[in-house]
């Protein structure tokens, strides 16, 4: 039988970690054996795992989650890794699928999941608006694709040694640079089969923050990933939307020669709202009108702060060319 370890990378988790293991014991193919590595943190979830009979592994130091996979990945010996984040916590049978798909098919090296439309802990609408645009986003691609996202994924391990370890100097977009390494080697698949609850994110600051940390290095991963010669990776969001909102922005002068003029980044905002349909049919049908109006205000705040950090990131690639 293929043994699996289950990695749970964790960092000041203790708001949420009980769930996440508590969920990881209750699998109908519970891991052969489940690792806790603890980045450092102050709030007491190392003692937390170790009473719900888990192992942990202590780094001294705050390093990123990148290197407390790696670190979970040398301390186990399984021939699957199953990743798991300590905001997520499995369905009961989400192990037993990823495996499934992998015992089925030689030729997938990594199996990741969606998340449940219901939160891991309700925190209001913001969580809300994290939830159902990730929800939506990952089940439109389920099948076989060129990413991989962390936070609820199995990959052999034979695959990882060939792709190497993860970048730990990347704090954010950590697994966009790996699927460029990933997707070279081996098929992905991205399945509703391995679901997990999450606890999103739930202040509108704190959010548009990790959107600005994770949007800065986006331009040159791309660049990265075209040398590769790997296949893009899925899209989060309509392309169509981020061009709509990225010349709304560079319209909004106009309203300086003549208030008229306006019109022209509303209308363009207005191509933004209806430049994803099939979300905004999801998001009605799931919380209905009132929500989906407060889910695409927020939905063009992250835009706005998407696009400057696209920005910002293309001039951080042109500049050394200047230099």
């Amino acid at each position: 039988m293929t043994r699996v370890s289950l990695i749970v990378p964790c960092y000041n988790a203790a708001r949420t970690l009980r769930l996440c293991l508590e969920s990881v014991l209750a699998q109908t193919r519970v891991p052969d054996e489940i690792v806790v590595v603890d980045d450092a943190s102050s709030d007491g979830s190392p003692a937390l795992a170790e009473e719900l009979g888990c192992r942990v592994v202590r780094l001294p130091d705050n390093r990123g989650v990148s290197a407390a996979r790696n670190a979970g990945v040398a301390s186990t010996t399984g021939e699957v890794i199953f990743f798991l984040d300590s905001d997520v916590a499995l369905r009961p049978d989400a192990v037993a699928g990823a495996l499934a798909i992998l015992e089925s098919d030689p030729g997938v090296g990594c199996v990741h999941g969606v998340y449940d439309t219901e939160p891991l802990i309700d925190d209001g609408p913001v969580e809300w608006y994290r939830l159902l645009h990730q929800v939506h986003w990952r089940s439109r691609h389920v099948g076989e694709v060129n990413s991989v996202v962390f936070a609820l994924a199995a990959v052999r391990r034979e695959v990882l040694a060939a792709a190497g370890a993860l970048d730990e100097s990347l704090r954010d977009c950590e697994d966009v640079e790996y699927s460029s390494r990933l997707a070279v080697r081996t098929r992905i698949v991205l399945s509703d089969a391995v679901v997990g609850r999450h606890d999103e994110g739930h202040r509108l600051l704190p959010v548009l923050g990790e959107q600005w940390r994770r949007a800065l290095p986006l331009i040159p991963l791309a660049l990265a990933t075209a040398r590769r010669g790997a296949a893009k990776p899925e899209n989060a969001n309509s392309r169509a939307g981020i061009l709509a909102c990225a010349l709304a922005l560079a319209c909004l002068p106009l309203a300086l020669l003549s208030p008229a003029l306006l019109a022209v980044p509303v209308a363009l905002v207005g191509w933004f709202v209806v430049a994803d349909p099939g979300l905004l049919r999801f998001v009605h049908r799931e919380r209905g009108a009132g929500f989906t109006a407060y889910f695409m205000a927020v939905h063009l705040a992250v835009h706005v702060v998407l696009v400057a950090g696209l920005a910002v990131g293309s001039l951080r690639v042109l500049r050394p060319a200047r230099a």
